[in-house]
């Protein structure tokens, strides 16, 4: 049975979010971790392969990411001022250390 929207309408289906895969950096504040993720990109005029790094702060609601885990995270809607991203699974555990 499909789901109803108020009124009786048709719910629209919900668009599939961004997922990025990334590694924790900072897992020093409560429910929030840092996540860079690396990605390479083609030079427009040199066709060199550029590496580049964007760093993500991730909502983590148990504190489960550790620092040099592989997580994967998807795009949400603003948590706090700079949170715009959730934790969605830890993909491998790093070698961080265990604290």
């Amino acid at each position: 049975m499909a789901t109803q929207a108020p009124g009786n309408a048709p719910a629209a289906p919900r668009t599939t979010r961004t997922t990025r895969v990334g590694v924790v950096t900072s897992d020093k504040r409560d429910k929030t971790r840092r996540v860079a993720v690396r990605y390479q990109v083609q030079h427009p005029k040199y066709g060199k392969r550029l590496r580049r790094e964007v760093v993500l702060h991730v909502h983590d609601e148990k504190n489960e990411a550790r620092l040099g885990d592989t997580v994967e995270v998807a795009e949400c809607r603003p948590v706090s001022k700079t949170k715009c991203w959730r934790l969605l699974r830890i993909v491998r555990k790093g070698a961080g250390g265990e604290s």
